[in-house]
């Protein structure tokens, strides 16, 4: 693999990107390469898991942090199926583990009760002030919750923490100062944010110390490449994307699954349509948060082998393999299901999700 080069700002590129101008990418800057923001991501046996069998690309984030680009999402899991997601995850080659408080934590925490914390990332999510708290209880929230988390998950510190929206900004702003002291203090290495639209993005810039590493959000083949220009917007401040929803949320998309387009390029590469969909994503330079199985819904989510298992191991070969140029390009030009990319995101953001009644 090329020698690559890194900014200012943790980012790394191959070596053929050297002559490109790196301010582009500085914090701030109001304009950015679309060759640099739209950079794919690049694999190398370096990267491979020493258990697994697949190569998972890794980013470098400021202050060192080995970044994982593809990830468990054990959303909805009980705690004693996200333990055997982690488990097979881990015997896969991902090590990235995306999980929430609750039981999603207590199944991670099951796991490295008896199998032991080496070679995971964890990343996990402060919950959302209810509508009305004070900036203040809002910190105070986000800080007891981190607190509980190291308890129950028997660790000193976390791989990376990500914060959740809210249509207030002091509310933001006072929770991303906690992150922040939690990262200066050690129990964290890294911190994101979740859903951020612009808006959002843009309160939490204007007083942050610490930029967030990446804006987790949805993005999947019909959405476009650019995310509506969210990602333009984060990438050109130097905020990655950590993509969910590669098939859809908060379910399954059936218009996806069963595309005619998706299933035609899937059959040149002995493929199905869902690992064409997070190729596509992966391929296109994000990282990448998977769902076990198509098996899903708002809230839920399965892991029962055998179909776990042979979902897992799909997944984790996604790098395995690469789109061309023209499928790639067929993709990006597809136009639906065209969705909100931050939909579970707070009122504070245009088009968020409403729970139904």
């Amino acid at each position: 693999m090329n020698k690559d080069t890194r900014t200012s700002n943790g980012f790394e590129f191959p070596n053929t990107a050297k002559e490109m101008d790196r301010r582009s990418v500085i914090f701030g800057s109001a304009v950015a390469s679309s060759s640099l923001l739209f950079a794919p991501i690049i694999s190398s046996p370096a990267m491979a898991s020493p258990k697994g069998t697949n190569i998972i690309p890794e980013w470098t984030l400021d202050g060192g942090v080995q970044f994982p680009t593809l990830a468990l999402n054990t959303v909805g899991l009980s705690a004693d199926e996200t333990e055997e997601a982690v488990r097979l995850a881990k015997l896969s080659g991902i090590t990235h583990i995306d999980f929430h408080p609750g039981k999603e934590r207590d199944g991670v925490a099951q796991f490295m009760k008896k199998e032991g914390r080496e070679g995971l990332f964890l990343n996990t999510k402060i919950r959302k002030a209810k509508p009305g708290t004070s900036p203040s209880d809002a910190a105070e929230l986000a800080r007891l919750q981190i607190e509980e988390d190291l308890k129950v998950l028997g660790v000193e510190s976390v791989d990376m923490l990500m914060l959740r929206d809210s249509p207030d900004c002091e509310v933001i702003q006072a929770q991303w100062a906690v992150l922040e002291n939690a990262l200066a203090s050690g129990k964290t290495k890294s911190l994101g944010v979740i859903n951020f639209c612009e808006s959002a993005m843009s309160c939490v810039l204007q007083s942050a110390k610490v930029k967030p590493a990446l804006n987790y959000y949805m993005l999947h083949v019909g959405i476009g490449k650019d995310a509506h220009g969210l990602r333009t917007f984060c990438e050109s401040r130097g905020v990655r994307t950590f993509a969910y929803g590669a098939v859809g949320e908060p379910g399954p998309s059936e218009e996806l699954l069963t595309s005619p387009l998706l299933k035609k390029i899937g059959a040149s590469h002995k493929k199905s349509p869902e690992e064409v969909a997070l190729r596509w994503v992966t391929q296109g330079g994000a990282a990448v948060s998977v769902r076990p199985t198509t098996n899903f819904g708002l809230g839920t989510s399965v892991c029962k082998s055998p179909k776990c298992e042979e979902g897992i191991r799909a997944r984790a070969s996604s790098f395995q393999w690469s789109l061309t140029k023209g499928e790639m390009k067929a993709l990006d030009s597809v136009t639906s299901p065209d969705d909100n990319p931050t939909l579970f995101s707070s009122s504070g953001c245009p088009n968020s999700f409403v729970m139904p009644k």
